[in-house]
């Protein structure tokens, strides 16, 4: 019966692990964008002084550290942390009005992650809601963006009031 445990635990990929260090809350998404966006152009082009070969070299080195920086800017918020707080605390907000955790959690997920992308960078949720209502609205939901505003703006300011205990921005 351990056997099966560990083995399930070891498998079990809700924690978001990171991919080097096994650490909860690890975001492959922050990474990667870190790694295909900055890293692997700047380290290109940098090594491009070097003819061909350095132009290889430079970006695998810059895709490397541009997904270090990728993956620092996304952790800022800890999904793990933030979806255990919104399911837990999702009924005592005003705007549930009785509706499931389930038809908000992609909204959640949209105001915690739009404040690691843009929020981060000293843009404000009015300043972000924009890309923040095309972000959910790709996400073919369930709720229009009117009724999914308030969650998502609750999980946004959540780190822009005060960043949470237990998150890399507090």
């Amino acid at each position: 019966m351990k056997k099966i445990k560990r083995d399930f635990d070891r498998n079990d990929k809700s924690s978001n692990p990171d991919a080097i260090t096994g650490a909860p809350g690890s975001h492959p998404v922050g990474t990667g964008i870190g790694a295909a966006a900055g890293g692997a152009a700047a380290g290109a082009a940098m090594g491009t002084v070097a003819g061909p070969a350095g132009t290889i070299a430079g970006a695998a080195v810059g895709a490397i550290v541009g997904g270090l920086a990728g993956k620092g800017v996304a952790e800022a918020v800890n999904p793990t942390v933030e979806d255990a707080y919104w399911r837990k605390n999702h009924f005592r907000q005003p705007y549930a009005k009785g509706r499931s955790y389930d038809d908000f959690g992609v909204a959640y997920r949209n105001g915690y992650e739009g404040y690691g992308k843009y929020g981060t960078k000293g843009c404000t949720f009015e300043d972000s809601e924009v890309d923040l209502r095309r972000n959910y609205e790709e996400t073919r939901p369930i709720m229009t963006w009117d009724e999914a505003r308030p969650a998502s703006r609750a999980a946004w300011n959540r780190f822009y009031e005060q960043p949470p205990k237990g998150s890399k921005a507090a």
